[in-house]
């Protein structure tokens, strides 16, 4: 049998799990454990956690926590990374914190890096795992970053509304795109991004990013051929060339970090996971959650 790794995204989870079980209520209203620790998110988090495990049976976990924002290496890069995003509200903080003792209890590696966001440990951990093991690995997240991750081994379980997962693989990204999932950067790059405030290049949106991708290859080679830039794409030309600064800033930010020491020195071993039915009920009663387990 086939080692697995699953590979979780901490913060893209719990945050998911917060807001959906928090949503239009007050504080105040939130669920609590008679020891007056908020449960709303922790509930949903952990049945979701078991459920992953239950379908993907892995062998390795790892849980990939992203560290404070003024402490990453792209904060350094651009002083207004993530500078949109509000502060995370303090129920969900504690049940982070809460959360980090209950994987503790029930052997979930768990992991967070200096100046490495969840993102880069990802990326090191799938990288790696599919130059040695060659075998299945999932990254639970739904952070579109991630699908420059992608490849014959490496997939990303997405949850979709009203039809629930979907695993999406190297081939899905292919047939939808029509490039590499390394390309991926090169779209992001131009894209720019929102939610991560980073900049991308004024003016060229969507319905060029992609297209440009596609017949170039990569930002580097767009500006290479700049002055002969096909005429499908000369409404954005001036664009392209009054942006070239903020473009490549941006693929910088953009690029997930797949090469980490400390990752490539951890044992597979001290990620490997066997699921205790004991250890999970415990702590499940402990925090006193309404889930179902089964041994």
């Amino acid at each position: 049998m086939n080692d697995t790794l699953l590979l979780i995204d901490g913060f893209n989870l719990l945050s998911r799990c917060y807001f959906a079980t928090s949503y239009g209520r007050d504080e105040a209203t939130l669920s609590r454990n008679s020891k007056g620790l908020f449960t709303n998110a922790l509930r949903v988090t952990i049945q979701k956690m078991y459920t992953l495990i239950q379908q993907y049976e892995p062998t390795h976990i790892v849980v990939a926590w992203d560290v404070k924002r003024d402490e990453t290496k792209r904060k350094n890069t651009y002083a207004l990374y993530k500078d949109t995003r509000a502060d995370l509200p303090m129920p969900l903080i504690e049940q982070y914190e809460t959360l980090k003792v209950f994987f503790e209890q029930v052997g979930v590696a768990q992991l967070s890096l200096s100046s490495y966001e969840a993102d880069d440990l990802i990326g090191a951990f799938s990288s790696r795992w599919s130059m040695e093991k060659k075998s299945p690995a999932y990254i639970y997240s739904n952070d579109r970053d991630l699908l420059q991750l992608l490849n014959e081994h490496v997939s990303q379980i997405i949850a979709k509304k009203q039809i629930g997962d979907i695993v999406y693989t190297a081939a899905d990204f292919e047939k939808e795109y029509r490039i590499d999932p390394s390309q991926w950067i090169d779209v992001k790059a131009l894209l720019g991004d929102k939610s991560d405030n980073i900049p991308g290049v004024p003016g060229v949106g969507e319905k060029a990013a992609l297209p440009l991708i596609q017949q170039y290859g990569s930002i580097e080679e767009i500006y290479a051929q700049i002055e002969q830039l096909d005429s499908t794409f000369k409404r954005y030309k001036k664009k392209l060339i009054d942006g070239q600064e903020l473009g490549m800033l941006s693929r910088e930010l953009v690029v997930i970090d797949k090469d980490i020491e400390a990752i490539n020195q951890t044992r597979w071993d001290d990620v490997r996971f066997l699921y205790d039915f004991q250890k999970w009920s415990e702590g499940i009663a402990d925090l006193e959650l309404n889930i179902m387990i089964r041994s």
